[in-house]
């Protein structure tokens, strides 16, 4: 009982988590506003030049991700088997 609630408070924090780091990272086209424009932000150095702290929370995302899906399977299996 007492590992449900640990669990449900680790889901509530990687949410949390999950969700600031999301909004951190910058989107992958520049919209609809940049094509109306004209507006690019691509640099002489093309893209990638702050790939690193991209790359980094793309990364840490996808960890969380999946650390966040088996704990809410974990929790299911807990919870269903202490209903039965």
């Amino acid at each position: 009982m007492v590992a449900q609630y640990i669990i449900g408070g680790a889901l509530i924090l990687l949410a949390l988590l999950m969700t600031g780091i999301i909004l951190v990272q910058t989107g992958k086209s520049d919209g609809l506003s940049s094509a109306i424009s004209g507006g690019s932000t691509d640099t002489f150095f093309g893209k990638s030049g702050g790939s690193t702290k991209e790359k980094l929370l793309k990364r840490a995302t996808i960890v969380l991700s999946v650390v966040f899906v088996a704990l809410t399977i974990v929790l299911m299996i807990m919870v269903s088997s202490a209903a039965a």
